[in-house]
């Protein structure tokens, strides 16, 4: 029978708890880097009735966040979350947007004027119901 020296036990010992470890973390990267995150689900939004924004009309609905705009009979919802990281823009008088996070800035379309940002803010789409409100969805 051929026994073992301590240091050689002690050397395939360490050696095999490397590879096991190395071979875990390795498993546990590949879980990180392949992580998808659920789609969020579209939400469905009651804006009530069109009488409540008239033509010309600007109405922000921090509820949503999202900015109401009535242009000629035309409705527009914008989203009111900064395509940076998240936060709520404010809605600026003359009509563009500014993040008040990191500084962004948008037009009044939603186009981005200034970084950081890079992507437009998003335009939600909307429906004008057979009796008349309107219902708006995200995502």
């Amino acid at each position: 029978m051929h026994l073992i020296s301590r240091r050689d036990f002690i050397k395939l010992s360490t050696r095999g708890v490397l590879i096991v470890s190395g071979a875990l973390g390795f498993v546990g990267l590949l879980r990180y880097l392949g992580y998808l995150p659920e789609p969020a689900p579209p939400i469905e939004y009651d804006l009530g009735s069109l009488a409540l924004y008239p033509p010309g009309s600007r109405t922000v609905r921090g509820d949503i966040p999202a900015l109401i705009t009535n242009q000629a009979g035309k409705i527009q919802a914008t989203s009111l979350i900064c395509t940076h990281l998240g936060c709520t823009v404010r809605v600026e008088d003359e009509g563009g947007f500014d993040c008040p996070c990191h500084g962004s800035r948008f037009d009044a379309e939603g186009r981005v004027v200034a970084g950081p940002a890079h992507k437009a803010l998003v335009q939600l789409r909307d429906e004008q119901l057979d009796d008349g409100t309107l219902k708006l969805y995200s995502g």
